[in-house]
């Protein structure tokens, strides 16, 4: 199995990842009942995870205020065990896909990601 290359990779990761997330019985509604332009959505978290591992600043967000608005129309009900659900898709997905430095980096920083995003949400409270 090879490494994330290319910018190509990227999508299919995030395109294969968003496809089970859309499905999971425990975090899918959070995604379904918010997002409504999905092919939008795929090319910005390309972009942020472009950002994140090839260190081009493509993307243009601000993640803490979108988790912090969903959240909010969920009347904040989104917790720990949710983003826990969405690593283990997210490594499950690399997993099948990828292997190497940029596939680590990825589960790395999403674990990092997912924690802050989480203390954000709660903060905000």
């Amino acid at each position: 199995m090879r490494d994330i290359q290319t910018r190509d990779d990227i999508f299919k990761l995030v395109s294969s990842f968003y496809e089970e997330v859309r499905q999971h019985q425990v975090i899918g509604s959070f995604f379904n009942e918010t997002i409504s332009d999905w092919d939008a959505h795929l090319n910005k978290l390309t972009d942020f995870w472009e950002s994140n591992l090839f260190h081009k600043a493509r993307y243009k967000g601000n993640p803490h205020e979108a988790h912090v608005k969903v959240d909010k129309k969920f009347n904040h009900t989104i917790e720990m065990e949710h983003f826990g659900k969405w690593i283990e898709l997210w490594f499950s997905t690399i997993d099948k896909l990828y292997a190497g430095e940029l596939a680590e980096r990825a589960k790395n920083n999403a674990r990092k990601m997912s924690t802050s995003l989480y203390f954000g949400i709660y903060g905000r409270r």
